[in-house]
Formats: C-alpha cells, structure tokens, sequence
C-alpha cells in the first residue's frame, strides 16, 4: 500500500484524518463523527467497509456516496500504478487508495478513515499521524490474524497510535486498556476516556410519525437527540470532538447538536419497518459476541417484554456459539440463512446449533425448531409467519444478510 500511495503521488499527506479501528462500535462512531464535522461546515471524508447494498457506499464526501463515474475514473487510475507493481495489491489495498485519490479530488478538508481489520498492518495505517486516533471497544474477534487474547487484539488495535495525535478510547476492559496506555504513553501523545458517569440517557421517543429516537446528555451537552438507539451512545465522538477543538478545529457546540441528532448508520440496530398490519423489524450487523450483548441489551430497552423472532446468517468463522447464547433467552423463533458470502456457515449447519444451544441453556428445546430458508426472501416470508402481524423479526449475525434483508424490504 505505501508502494501504491507513492505511485500516486501520496495522496494521504494532502488530507487531515480522524482514524478510527475497534472491534464493536467503530463504525456508529465514524457516522456521528463524519455528521459532526459536516455540521461544521468542513468538506468530510468518510471511508467505511462493507456495505450494505452498493459499493458506493463505503465512500463518501459530506454524506453523498461516490458517484459511478468518479468511482471508475479513481479505479482506472490506481489500476494502471497497480497493474506496474511486482506485488500487487489486495482488494482492501486498492480501495483505499481509490478512497484517498477521491478525498483529494474533491477537496475534503479532513477524513474518517475506519480501519478494515486490526491497525497495525491495514492498509489505512499509510497514513502518517492523524489529527486523531480512535479506539471504539475492543473485543475478540479475527482471532486467528489478531490474537486470541484481548491484549494480543489491542496491540493491533493501538498500531493506529502515533506521536502527534490526539488519542481517544472506549473504556476498555483492564487487559486491552494496558496496552493502550502503553501505546500512548510510548508516543508521547495524551489519551482521552469517555467518562459515562456523565452520561444520562432517556427513553426511546417513538413521536408522532413513529420514527424513534432517543434522548441523552453527556457532560455539558443537555437534551442531545440521536437516531442510533443501540447500546453504543456518541460520547465517544463527542470526546474526539473536543480533542479536534484543542487541535484548532472550528467545531461548535451547535454543530454537535445537529451532527448527532443527524447522525444515520444502517443496518445497526435499524428499525427498517414497522407499518401497520406488518411485524415491526430490526437489522443489526452485530457479528461477534460483543455485538450479540449489545442487541439484546438495545432489544430489552426498545422493546420490553417482546420476544423477537431471529433470522440469523453468520460467517463459518464468527464465534457463533457464543452469540447463539447471549440471544437465546431472549428468542421467541429462529429462522436459519446462508448469507452470500463464500466464508459463509450454512444454514443447515446454523440449525443444528441452533438446537444445541437451545438445549443447553434453556433446558428444553420444545420451541427451538428453527427454520432453515432457501434465501433471505424465503427467510422473511417464514419469519414474517412466525412473529404474526403484531410480532418482532429480528436479523443479525452478519451485515451481509442485513443488506440482503434490507433489499428484500426496501423492494
């Protein structure tokens, strides 16, 4: 990847970047920070992986995705320095700098750069100190490239951190956080720790026109409004906030106001219909265990006392055992897809656990006959079935499934 941005002129040193890696959270994070900055008046970058339903998606410039024609101009122009190269670059490789030459194109005052995997060897981490280092929670998952231990993941993790930035991390848990403070003291650079005792959160408003939202203060920001109504609360972004303020950032406290309550990620905890006569449905693309808490605590809260029917696809190598027993006291059906992905666990396989873990944790598996379905429209349909007119569907498990569940609903 530095091959390929010397090729091409470093383009990452004509930009200004928020990097931001973590396991859970990170991208809920790149979306209000990018929605902040925009409501500041700054031209914003925003990188992100996967997507949901286009390509386009994973870059943008003030909220617009990249259009097809300015996506084949920067491809066509990072293929022929790549095509030159004895090693060619991977697939994440080349989009990255497909991402960079755009921001540059486009005159983007500055970028939030999320970070594919890990940190310490993404192809994001080219670029020389940023304006900001984010780490969202850390958790295990990608453990055979990462680390099988929590340590081991926040090293990569903290390989975004670099002398010269301002540092920002999720609380993380005693073991991950070491290494964090090592990382940042090692650079000589200053880490900031959302503190949540600050943090006062109401309960979900569903207003008139049943659209949600939600309610919190945090700090000296009173009655702040957000439409992202999972566990993972802004205070993360509004810490790097202040520390783009201490940086000379021109970020006021009503550009906050408005980039939070503007803020949209999809496909996390998403409610994407709720018509009449129809079961409400939730996407989340929670896909680790961390992930799995964080729904069912967002469930509990938005939804009290109901009990969701599942469509879950995961990817064969996702802790989904573990997932299976966070989300199962809470079930009310399941229903078994195989995502469109070629790391995918079948939906048969998916059953099977299904079952296992029904007997192991609730003690019976009288109800935990999970559907297996042809594919994500047949999916719908059965859990449509299941969860009856009043009822909840809830998909999870893999983003790929929720973009293909949101296509199914969006028609």
């Amino acid at each position: 990847i530095r091959e390929l941005l010397d090729r091409l002129g470093r383009p990452q040193d004509r930009l200004k970047f928020v990097h931001v890696a973590g396991t859970n959270g990170k991208g809920s994070t790149c979306a209000y920070l990018a929605s902040i900055l925009q409501a500041a008046g700054l031209r914003t970058g925003l990188f992100t992986s996967p997507y949901l339903i286009t390509f386009e998606e994973r870059i943008r410039v003030d909220g617009a995705n990249i259009t097809l024609d300015e996506l084949t101009e920067a491809t066509l122009l990072v293929k022929g320095q790549a095509e030159a190269m004895a090693d060619h670059p991977t697939e994440f490789e080349l989009m990255t700098a497909v991402a960079l030459v755009h921001f540059v194109r486009r005159g983007c005052d500055i970028v939030v750069l999320e970070v594919g995997l890990g940190g310490r060897l993404d192809s994001t981490n080219a670029i020389d100190a940023p304006e900001a280092a984010v780490i969202a929670r850390i958790g295990l998952d990608h453990t055979k490239l990462l680390g099988t231990t929590l340590a081991a993941i926040a090293g990569e993790k903290a390989g975004i951190v670099k002398p010269g930035s301002a540092v920002v991390s999720w609380p993380q848990d005693a073991e991950a956080m070491a290494v964090v403070e090592q990382a940042v003291a090692a650079a000589g650079d200053t880490l900031t720790v959302p503190d949540f005792a600050c943090l006062n959160v109401g309960p979900v408003d569903w207003g008139a026109s049943g659209a949600p939202a939600r309610s919190f203060s945090y700090g000296r920001f009173a009655d702040l409004r957000t439409k992202l109504l999972g566990s993972y609360q802004p205070a993360l972004a509004i810490e790097v906030t202040e520390a783009l303020r201490t940086r000379g950032w021109a970020v006021d406290d009503d550009a906050v106001r408005q980039g939070v309550a503007g803020a949209a990620w999809p496909g996390r905890f998403e409610i994407v219909r709720a018509g009449e006569g129809e079961p409400t449905v939730v996407v989340d693309g929670g896909h680790n265990p961390q992930g799995a808490r964080a729904l069912v605590d967002s469930l509990a809260d938005v939804f009290p006392g109901r009990k969701p029917v599942f469509i879950m696809g995961v990817l064969e190598d996702k802790d989904y055992p573990a997932m299976l027993e966070t989300v199962m006291p809470l079930v009310g059906g399941f229903v078994a897809v195989t995502p469109d992905n070629p790391r995918a666990l079948s939906a048969d396989r998916l059953a099977r656990a299904i079952r296992w873990t029904g007997q192991d944790v609730l003690g019976c598996s009288a109800h935990m006959r999970p559907l297996v379905a042809r594919d994500m429209a047949d999916a719908l349909a059965k859990a449509r079935e299941l969860a009856g007119a009043d009822g909840l569907i809830c998909a999870f498990g893999s983003l790929y499934s929720v973009g293909a569940l949101k296509e199914q609903l969006e028609g």
